[in-house]
Parts: C-alpha cells; sequence; structure tokens
C-alpha cells in the first residue's frame, strides 16, 4: 500500500546514552500525546469521515505520525543502548530499565503504558478534528 524506505528521513546519530534524557522522550512514543496515539487518532478517525479529501489528509497524517514514530524509537533506543543496571540506577529510567531493559516500549515518562484511551475517535467529524486540533496543541 505504500512505499517504504527502510531509512530514516532524518538519521538520528546519537553516540552518548544519556538515561535520564531517555526517560523525558519516552512519553513522546508512548504518553497521551505520542506518537503512538497521534497515529492511531488519524488512522482509526479517517473511516468515519465522510468526504473523501479529509479521508486522504487524515490518511496522509496518520502515515506521516507513524514516520515520526520510528525516528523517537530510534533516539530512545540510542539513548539507552548498551546500557548496564550499574548506569541506570538512580536514574528516573531505572523502573522502566526493571521491565523492559533497553527494549523501546511505548509508556509515557511516568511509567504508565501507553493504551487506546488517549485517543479520540467519535465519528463525527468536526468532533474528531476538534480532537486532533487539541492532541496537537497539547504536543510540547
Amino acid at each position: 500500500m505504500w512505499i517504504y524506505e527502510k531509512k530514516l528521513e532524518y538519521p538520528v546519530k546519537i553516540k552518548n546514552p544519556n538515561p535520564k534524557l531517555a526517560q523525558v522522550i519516552i512519553s513522546q512514543l508512548g504518553g497521551p500525546d505520542g506518537e503512538i496515539g497521534a497515529s492511531m487518532r488519524y488512522l482509526h478517525q479517517r473511516y468515519s469521515s465522510p468526504y473523501g479529501e479529509v479521508t486522504g489528509i487524515l490518511t496522509d497524517v496518520g502515515t506521516e505520525e507513524l514516520a515520526h514514530l520510528e525516528m523517537v524509537a530510534a533516539i530512545i533506543h540510542q539513548l539507552t543502548r548498551n546500557l548496564t543496571e550499574d548506569e541506570v540506577k538512580g536514574t528516573p529510567f531505572a523502573t522502566y530499565f526493571v521491565d523492559h531493559t533497553t527494549g523501546v516500549y511505548p509508556v509515557a515518562a511516568s511509567g504508565v503504558p501507553f493504551d487506546m484511551k488517549y485517543v479520540g475517535v467519535k465519528g463525527d467529524i468536526i468532533t474528531d478534528l476538534n480532537e486532533d486540533l487539541a492532541a496537537d496543541a497539547a504536543i510540547v
């Protein structure tokens, strides 16, 4: 359905792991305003859109959010790769490390796993587009 280039549009090249920074950035992956929620929001809202043009836009934006997810996951991976238990001890990343070590798993910085309850899909185009505006405005 899509042509996928197996490279990031904006390559991520982080040389030094940093568990403190990873703990903050992880919310952009699986937090309530993260990329997974954004992609799911657009890609699910598109089905109830009564307008072909809006359906196309929601599809385009949803797939773009998937690309953002890939970049954020690459950042997290590079910030945490090869970390040892001693290196994360005493950092906010320590509680994440207990369950996932250095695996990239969608959670908020608070440790709450991603949940589809973050995603608003009502089936009414006006309500859904307002949800999109509110969600995108919340991203810091």
